[in-house]
C-alpha cells in the first residue's frame, strides 16, 4: 500500500511555508528555538493552514473531545499552563525518533532532541520526560510537568528505561542519552509534579509533533 503523502506547514522557523516532505520541514525547524510546524494530508490544507494561526491548529483535536461527554470534560477540568509537555514521535518501531519539551500554553519550544536512527517512541517518551525533569530542576521551577505517555511515567518511577530494544552501532547514541538519563534519576530528587496528558478532554498534547 502507498504511504499517504503528506504536506507540512511551518509558520515559524529557519524558512516558513508549505513543504512536501519531513525531510525539508526538518531543515527549517531544527535548532530553531520556538519552531512552529503540522501536517496536514493535502497541500491546500496546508496552504489554508499557513495564512491562520500556528494556535488553532496545534493542541487541538474536535474529533477525540466528541468522544466523552461536557460533563466529563468539566470534571476533568482545564490544563494548568504553569506547565511543561514533552512528547516523542518514531517513523517506524523502531525507526528514527525524535522527543522535544514545549511550553503548554504558548508552545514554544524548550529543547528539541534528534533524529535518532534505530530507536522506538517510548524511549522517546522517556528521554523526553527525563530532559524535562532535570530542566525544571535546573531552573527551579515550580512548573508542573505533562506527558501523555504512561509507559514513560512508569519507567521514571523505577529509574529504569525498561525497553527490549538492542543496542546496535545505529542506536549507539540513543543508548548513550538512555544511560545518562538513568544514572540522572538514580542520582537526583526532583519536586516536579509528572502529569498524564488528558488526550479525550484537551486534545492532542501540546508537544505533539503533528504526524499523526
Amino acid at each position: 500500500m502507498t504511504k499517504q503523502q503528506k504536506y507540512y506547514t511551518v509558520w515559524r522557523g529557519h524558512k516558513t511555508g508549505v513543504f512536501e516532505s519531513w525531510t525539508d520541514c526538518q531543515l527549517q525547524i531544527k535548532n530553531f528555538q520556538g519552531a512552529q510546524y503540522k501536517s496536514f494530508s493535502t497541500k491546500a490544507l496546508a496552504k489554508k493552514a499557513f495564512e491562520g494561526n500556528y494556535k488553532d491548529y496545534i493542541g487541538k483535536s474536535k474529533k477525540v473531545k466528541e468522544l466523552i461527554s461536557a460533563a466529563e470534560r468539566k470534571k476533568i477540568g482545564r490544563p494548568d499552563y504553569n506547565s511543561l509537555s514533552v512528547d516523542a514521535a518514531s517513523s517506524g518501531n523502531p525507526g528514527v525518533m525524535e522527543y522535544r519539551g514545549v511550553d503548554t500554553e504558548t508552545k514554544a519550544q524548550f529543547f528539541h532532541k534528534g533524529p535518532f536512527q534505530e530507536a522506538t517512541n517510548n524511549i522517546g517518551e522517556f528521554l523526553a520526560l527525563v530532559h524535562g525533569l532535570a530542566l525544571l530542576k535546573k531552573e527551579n521551577s515550580n512548573r508542573i510537568l505533562y506527558t501523555d505517555s504512561r509507559t514513560a511515567m512508569s519507567w521514571v518511577k523505577k529509574k529504569k528505561c525498561n525497553t527490549k530494544l538492542t543496542r546496535t552501532k545505529a542506536n549507539q547514541p540513543v543508548f548513550e542519552l538512555v544511560d545518562r538519563a538513568e544514572r540522572w534519576l538514580k542520582n537526583n530528587t526532583f519536586k516536579t509534579k509528572i502529569i498524564k496528558w488528558e488526550t479525550k478532554a484537551w486534545g492532542e498534547i501540546p508537544a505533539d509533533f503533528g504526524r499523526k
